[in-house]
């Protein structure tokens, strides 16, 4: 499959997992620190508008990567914008030689080669499918689902090791937290999770009683 290919079905796997959202799930947490279910997907949708913004040739406006409500319907807030975001990316990889695309929410300063900023999608993606399915419950289904697909499990886990480690990269309010010590038993999705700094063991805390 080529990097195309493999963006449109991770945003398949997603939208899977997002259709499973229920209004009253929405306060949920998550294991992105501090924000609610609704607040993730609300900062997904605006990175698949701001992705596509990107692809359509817009320059460095923060502006156009805000969150963006979801209000009662996750799943048509998150598959339009997902379709419009595989069509922008579907123009922009037909000319002869694709041109960068500026991401100033993630790589501010400089625009990024065309195939790198897909991978950076595919990766967001993914693991931001991994945070809901966490918030819902356990997300073993998807991690399933991923693994079932070397090309794409591969992928994913070679995007997250390219991923800048450095202490200020993994900073506190960074997008990801300093790399963990995956299991020894670890698939790739896990190892990948534990690149970003992510908990693979994460769950929704037990109730008050």
């Amino acid at each position: 499959m080529s990097l195309l290919e493999l963006h449109a079905r991770s945003l398949e796997l997603a939208a899977g997992v997002v259709d499973t959202v229920q209004p009253e799930q929405l306060v949920l947490p998550t294991p992105c620190a501090g924000w609610s279910l609704r607040r993730l997907l609300e900062h997904v949708v605006g990175r698949h508008d701001g992705f596509t913004a990107a692809a359509r040739g817009a320059g460095p406006d923060l502006a156009l990567w805000r969150d963006v409500p979801v209000h009662g319907d996750p799943a048509g807030a998150f598959r339009h914008s997902a379709a419009r975001l595989t069509t922008a990316f579907a123009l922009a990889a037909a000319a002869r030689w694709p041109a960068p695309l500026w991401l100033p929410e993630i790589l501010p300063g400089r625009p990024v080669p065309f195939e790198r900023a897909v991978g950076f999608h595919l990766l967001d993606t993914l693991v931001h499918a991994w945070d809901v399915a966490a918030a819902l419950g356990p997300p073993d289904r998807l991690t399933a689902a991923v693994e079932a697909e070397p090309q794409l499990a591969r992928t994913l886990l070679a995007v997250a090791g390219a991923v800048p480690a450095g202490p200020a990269d993994r900073a506190p309010g960074r997008a990801f937290a300093a790399v963990r010590t995956p299991r020894d038993t670890a698939g790739p999705f896990e190892r990948a999770l534990a690149l970003l700094g992510r908990d693979p063991a994460w769950a929704l805390p037990e109730p008050v009683r």
